[in-house]
């Protein structure tokens, strides 16, 4: 074998071991990736998950809005690409505690009774103005002492939670898209679809409670969104009644 012959088949020989290592280096990275992603929405492999959503009004069939429909067709890629699989129900058939499957809770509070509890319980910092007459804080979002006004197509608002009882590592979580409108909270799962990975770097598998701000969604739909601000302290935070308050002041 003259020189340039064994040259050549060492060149090869290192030219196969560098794909190998590369096809076994892009392998392990992928399922990494994956095990992060499984974790940050508890969804190991073949795991069952619940999409709960409204109602649309009329009728005992489940038959989902528009804008909701847009919302769990986001979430059930997400929901696949773990691995996962999910069980569409209706907010007033979910009658379960949580924790032992993963939640994707769509929908506002005034229309959706299982979002209602969960706010109850998880988020007694947060509260929805449901006056039916058009007032100018009909459908606004009261978090702690701030408020947050709905303006229809031009300024919306949506909370995106991710959160966990204390059911030590194993528990699932909830997800929540409490949004002003139905387009938000498709925005909101579009949202979370996009920066799981960045969530998931600041939060790790944590509770964590974001507001974001949808822009102009009569001209650019779900698309233009702005994180508002981390409420989370204020939203698990309880607003104290104005008897409470009294009462503390006459202390």
């Amino acid at each position: 074998m003259t020189e340039d012959v064994r040259n050549l088949v060492l060149g090869l020989i290192a030219v196969g071991i560098s794909a190998v290592l590369g096809w076994l280096a892009r392998g392990y990275l992928w399922k990494r990736r994956l095990r992060r992603k499984q974790a940050f929405f508890g969804l190991p492999d073949n795991a069952e998950s619940l999409l709960v959503v409204n109602r649309d009004a009329g009728g005992p069939e489940l038959t989902v809005v528009r804008q909701d429909v847009f919302a769990l067709i986001e979430l059930s890629g997400v929901i696949k690409e773990c691995g996962g699989h999910a069980q569409v129900v209706a907010h007033d058939a979910a009658q379960q505690g949580f924790g032992e499957r993963t939640e994707f809770c769509v929908g506002n509070p005034v229309a959706n009774r299982r979002m209602a509890a969960h706010m109850h319980s998880l988020l007694p910092g947060v509260r929805v103005n449901s006056e039916p007459d058009p007032v100018p804080d009909r459908g606004a979002f009261q978090i702690g002492s701030e408020r947050y006004r709905l303006e229809a197509g031009l300024t919306e608002y949506v909370i995106l939670a991710r959160l966990t009882a204390d059911q030590g590592q194993e528990a699932r979580p909830v997800f929540l898209f409490c949004g002003q409108r139905a387009v938000t909270s498709q925005a909101a799962a579009r949202y979370l679809a996009r920066h799981h990975e960045k969530l998931a770097r600041k939060h790790g598998n944590n509770s964590f409670v974001l507001l974001l701000k949808v822009v102009n969604s009569q001209a650019y739909g779900p698309d233009v969104v702005e994180l508002v601000a981390d409420v989370t302290r204020a939203a698990q935070t309880p607003i104290p009644t104005p008897s409470a308050r009294n009462s503390h002041r006459a202390k």
